[in-house]
């Protein structure tokens, strides 16, 4: 069975860094895009940033672009996200899920992980 797993997560001050990992099962994903979203209290997920497993292309959202770094450890099946100048706003829960190909919707990604809390203090 196909599972992503999230940790890395939880309660630093503002202007602080947390790195968020995601573990994947096998290599299932070696051809797949890789996502992170978020989701605070009361509002949508949304896109955060993705990679293209296989080739390292990668894309953000503007909110993030310039603080957040995307990237993935082939070795470990593992993709990373690395956020720094963290701000109240980003608290949220962060997701990873794969998706066929490098895409911002969130109807493509199939399969997703349970969450990770982040919360960023004032």
């Amino acid at each position: 069975q196909v599972q992503l797993v999230e940790s890395g997560g939880g309660l630093v001050q503002a202007g602080g860094s947390l790195r968020l990992s995601c573990a994947t099962s096998e290599r299932t994903f070696s051809s797949y895009a890789m996502g992170w979203f978020r989701q605070a209290p009361g509002k949508e997920r949304n896109f955060v940033a993705a990679i293209r497993w296989n080739i390292g292309i990668t894309s953000y959202a503007d909110s993030v672009k310039g603080r957040f770094t995307i990237s993935r450890d082939n070795a470990k099946n593992t993709v990373y996200l690395q956020m720094n100048s963290l701000k109240p706003e980003d608290t949220a829960v962060y997701y990873c899920a794969a998706a066929p190909a490098l895409t911002k919707e969130i109807q493509e990604y199939h399969y997703w992980g349970q969450g990770t809390q982040v919360t960023v203090s004032s």
